[in-house]
């Protein structure tokens, strides 16, 4: 991953499950009567049972005022948005709705601060409310714009409709119809009555007339200019660049945060382009022909977070495999994501293609460990077949690059092997700190110190003599989750017994490792518990990424408590060991992944759209400001 690349994966801090719309509704109506207390001039200084009744008159009309156009904005700008063709859906009403009363609440709070400190009396809170009516608006018909395609004159019906519900409640209840000529005695008699309940209003809303509406008109239409001029901005690059409107990575943003949608993923099916991966199965099975474990890799890249894409490969791929499965980390970065989760299914069939295509053997060699430069690779052959697995701790690393595994993987078969099955044991890195993230890439000295180190091991292993296998394995889901960094397959361990020689090999769901932790697993495993040779891996699930983006293995847990679950296992593997036979075979497969470069370019203009977005939307939000209040003087 690159620093540009960790900025992107910074934006997973914003993915969140939405409270249903009942809930959000709940408490939109608890801030509404919150924020009527704090702006409404209740004239209370002590408790006494009638300033009680004050603040209660004070709390519904911000129920009444704020939280009521909330709950008709949340529960109707679906149907509106529908109506015109939209894809609201109700989850995404209310989350807007309750977002733009916050809106409302900030504003009109402040603006009830500023009048108790200055002479601009409660007037000004008035002043401010129209402004935060307009603010919504364009708040709401960027969202609509960007959620339901529709053109900027299409979004502004449903978008509108908050601010049309405040304002007619103003209307209504400020007597605004006395200032205006509506003609004949019929209107007077039946239309009027319900045009104007000024009396049931408080007498703060009396200084509300016609102006107020007109200025909220000519402001709505110079903020909605305002978001059509920021959209324009914006999508440009995006155009031009990826061929996509940044309204679509909005959109499907939005969707997955509320919703827990994929039209996130749609977005990315739109990026991708078709790659050509191996997928590569190490089987073990008993002599009664029932499979024990299966070590599967293919190589692409779990994420690019949460379930999005292959985030949630290493679940997909152990609910799909009979036996104890082992999906660790390949040599793939973020390019080789899996644009939709629907690519999984292919990997799935090329697993059950290279099942069937296992010779198996009843022999392997003792595990053999090498070291070049920063690079340390273990390596086991079965038959004529070999599992190697890579590491740089105890420096720090991230993903390696598809090429270099594809290059070091041909040059351990140089060495004799039949098929390699190469392991990036992602095992230790120092989260998202610094321009260099550990990223191995092709020509790098660390590419190089790889490749050699897989020469070597292939060197090795093909020359050793081999002996009869026994397999023991353990499984604990763990009493941790994604919040603390571990994903649902928990920790998993496998002992290989070959020619009186036991090696470790432990799995933890997660997205690499804190400094040092491997080295503490390694040392306590050959230490403590019947072990010669051990090696920890991650699966690099994105899972885990969904509550920030360096969430990994040791952050939020308790280093001993877990170093105790993993030698608990190593002892029961031990304990599980039983004669088996290994065989590997590899299928290739095409899929759409993200592509070279382009995961880059996404996340060099998601980058800017936050960084740069945020400061056009700033500006334009001082400039629609300043006009609001030339407005304002001018009228």
């Amino acid at each position: 991953m690159t620093a540009t690349q960790s900025d992107l994966a910074g934006l997973s801090r914003y993915i969140f499950t939405a409270p249903s719309w009942y809930a959000s509704l709940g408490f939109a109506l608890v801030i509404a009567a919150m924020a009527g207390i704090a702006a409404f001039d209740s004239g209370t200084t002590s408790p006494t049972w009638r300033n009680l009744l004050i603040l209660g008159r004070d709390a519904w009309q911000g129920i009444f005022f704020i939280g009521l156009p909330t709950v008709i904005a949340s529960i109707g700008t679906t149907g509106v948005d529908r109506f015109v063709g939209g894809k609201l859906t109700p989850n995404r009403s209310s989350l807007l709705a309750l977002l733009c009363e916050l809106i409302i609440v900030a504003i009109v709070t402040a603006a009830g601060i500023v009048s108790l400190l200055t002479p601009l009396g409660q007037t000004f809170v008035y002043d401010a409310l129209i402004i935060a009516l307009a603010s919504i608006f364009a708040f709401r018909l960027l969202v609509v714009m960007a959620v339901s395609q529709s053109s900027l004159l299409i979004a502004a019906v449903p978008a509108s409709l908050q601010t049309v519900v405040s304002a007619v409640f103003l209307f209504v209840y400020s007597g605004t119809v006395r200032f205006l000529e509506l003609g004949g005695p019929l209107v007077d008699a039946y239309l009027t009555p319900y045009l104007s309940r000024a009396s049931e209003a408080p007498p703060e809303l009396w200084v509300i007339d016609a102006s107020h509406f007109q200025l909220l008109a000519i402001m709505c239409v110079v903020y909605a200019g305002g978001v059509y001029v920021f959209i324009r901005v914006i999508d440009r690059p995006w155009q031009r660049s990826l061929g996509v409107s940044v309204l679509d990575f909005i959109r499907g943003f939005v969707g997955h945060v509320a919703e827990g949608s994929r039209e996130l993923e749609d977005f990315f099916e739109k990026l991708g382009e078709e790659a050509i991966v191996p997928v590569t199965v190490l089987a073990f099975r008993r002599p009664d022909g029932t499979q024990k474990a299966r070590f599967v890799l293919p190589m692409i890249h779990p994420g690019p977070m949460g379930e999005i894409g292959g985030g949630n490969f290493p679940v997909r791929v152990a609910e799909h495999t009979d036996g104890l499965v082992f999906p660790p980390h390949a040599t793939a970065g973020h390019d080789f994501n899996l644009v939709t989760e629907r690519e999984v299914d292919a990997i799935l069939d090329a697993i059950d293609a290279a099942q069937k295509r296992l010779t198996y053997t009843d022999e392997a060699t003792r595990s053999a460990r090498t070291q070049s430069g920063e690079a340390t690779m273990l390596g086991q052959a079965f038959g004529g077949n070999a599992l190697l697995v890579a590491t740089y701790a105890p420096g720090f690393a991230d993903d390696v690059e598809y090429g270099v595994g594809l290059s070091v993987a041909t040059e351990a078969r140089t060495t004799g092997l039949d098929d390699v099955l190469l392991v990036d044991a992602h095992n230790s890195n120092n989260g998202l700190q610094g321009e260099d993230l550990g990223h191995v890439t092709p020509g790098s000295q660390r590419a190089f110190d790889m490749i050699t180190a897989g020469r070597e091991t292939g060197r090795r292993l093909a020359e050793a003599p081999q002996g009869d296998i026994q397999l023991g394995v353990a499984w604990d889901r763990t009493k941790w989750d994604a919040l603390d960094g571990i994903g649902p397959l928990g920790v998993r361990v496998a002992v290989v017994d070959v020619a009186d020689q036991r090696t470790a090999y432990i799995l933890v769901d997660g997205n690499n490792m804190v400094p040092g932790l491997r080295g503490r697993i390694v040392d306590a495993v050959t230490t403590d518990s019947d072990i010669d040779v051990a090696e920890v891996m991650t699966t690099d699930t994105h899972i885990v990424n969904t509550v920030e983006a360096d969430n990994q293995v040791g952050a939020a847990i308790d280093h001993d408590d877990f170093l105790a679950v993993i030698e608990r296992l190593v002892d029961e593997a031990v304990d599980d060991r039983e004669p088996v036979s290994a065989g590997m075979a590899t299928e290739r497969t095409t899929v759409t992944v993200f592509g070279n470069d382009r995961t880059e370019t996404l996340a060099s203009h998601a980058n800017a759209v936050v960084s740069m977005g945020g400061a056009l939307a700033a500006v334009l939000i001082l400039v629609a400001m300043a006009v609001s209040v030339l407005i304002f003087f001018v009228t």
